[in-house]
């Protein structure tokens, strides 16, 4: 009984152990490139609500759009503190790993890059929608990611599938449809 009683101790504070928040530290596993104070650019255009940005990416609230200049100030393992450069806005960014799949730091690294995404490799329609968060019609995949980031792989679990998931919010969703490689169709 003894035994069963102490086995039973020691999974408890190893389960405590790891679900404890931990502030994930340059140098350390996948964080490594993860730079705190570092200028990063949006990587695709989201929205914020409520100065929170959560990674199942609701399309809605407050557009910041692609290549924003962020300051990373916090990093841990659920969750990044940004500061829009142009306003000192904080954006909280909250990563729901069930639905990502993602650690914080692979989280962070779709949402925010150290350079700017370039923009003159989609065409003049494409930039137009991904300035504006949108999904239209003839979009390429790529195009699609930089407008509205990445669709939450529990239920899109591969790039390479020809429908992608998102969510419009809580109770919404839509699907993005591809045919070779564009757009064909959203449904909502």
């Amino acid at each position: 009984m003894f035994r069963k009683n102490c086995i039973l101790m020691w999974l408890c504070l190893a389960v405590l152990a790891v679900g404890c928040k931990k502030d994930l530290k340059p140098g350390e596993g996948a964080a490594a490139a993860v730079q705190p104070a570092q200028v990063y650019y949006t990587q695709f255009s989201l929205f914020e609500e409520q100065n929170k940005f959560r990674t199942t990416n609701y399309r809605k609230g407050q557009l910041i759009p692609i290549n924003t200049p962020v300051a990373l100030l916090k990093l841990n393992s659920d969750e990044a503190v940004l500061r829009i450069e142009s306003s000192g806005q904080l954006i909280t960014v909250e990563n729901v790993q069930k639905f990502t799949k993602d650690d914080m730091p692979i989280a962070f690294s779709k949402i925010a890059g150290t350079s700017k995404v370039d923009l003159n490799q989609f065409t003049a329609a494409e930039r137009e929608s991904i300035l504006v968060g949108q999904v239209k019609t003839g979009m390429s995949k790529k195009a699609v990611l930089a407008a509205i980031g990445y669709p939450p792989q529990h239920v899109t679990p591969s790039l390479d599938s020809d429908e992608w998931t998102y969510w419009s919010n809580l109770f919404n969703r839509f699907v993005v449809k591809f045919k070779n490689g564009k757009v064909d169709s959203i449904v909502e």
